[in-house]
């Protein structure tokens, strides 16, 4: 879908992140996946390095009428985080990882790989059911359940998983836990 004419100054001007078009120098790297047979020419792909940046994201792509794909990983083999004509939500710069020892948790953005969350708990002698490759998000794994190698001692990675902070289609950042939201987690 290149050719595509997009004002994209609402987005520009509320997001912190880059935003990369067709014409930007780093659009064919930016657009590309794991599974090299995908070849999709997103509209737009807004590299996002906050939780604001995401509700811009999300709140130009209902403005526009545009379809959205998200990229955690961007591993699956189907090739849908990235989409022809479509504003890609890139969270791979969303990667931070703060482990906490004495409650045994520990907390990932949305775009944390699995070698990146591996080394974080395994500096505390933690560990979790995760996937087995370390450059599998740890996002779409755990939502499409994720097995690995732990699970037959510790459950799958969603059965591992406490809380999230979630974008909604129309904006709203909500918190799920056991406690909050619950019917969303």
């Amino acid at each position: 879908m290149t050719g595509l004419l997009l004002d994209y100054s609402a987005l520009r001007d509320r997001h912190r992140g880059d935003v990369i078009d067709p014409a930007h120098g780093e659009y064919n790297d930016a657009r590309r996946v794991w599974n090299g047979k995908i070849d999709r020419e997103p509209a737009l792909i807004a590299r996002c390095s906050s939780v604001d940046d995401v509700v811009a994201a999300v709140n130009f792509v209902r403005a526009e009428g545009l379809p959205i794909a998200v990229r955690g990983g961007g591993h699956r083999a189907a090739g849908l985080a990235v989409g022809d004509g479509a504003l890609v939500v890139d969270l791979s710069a969303m990667h931070d990882v703060t482990v906490d020892p004495e409650a045994r948790t520990a907390q990932a953005g949305g775009g944390t790989k699995w070698g990146r969350f591996d080394a974080a708990t395994t500096a505390h002698s933690l560990a979790i059911t995760g996937g087995a490759i370390s450059t599998t998000g740890i996002g779409g794994l755990t939502l499409g359940g994720g097995l690995g190698y732990l699970m037959r001692h510790f459950g799958w990675s969603c059965d591992n998983l406490r809380g999230a902070e979630v974008v909604t289609a129309n904006g709203d950042v909500d918190r799920t836990s056991e406690t909050e939201n619950p019917e969303l987690l």
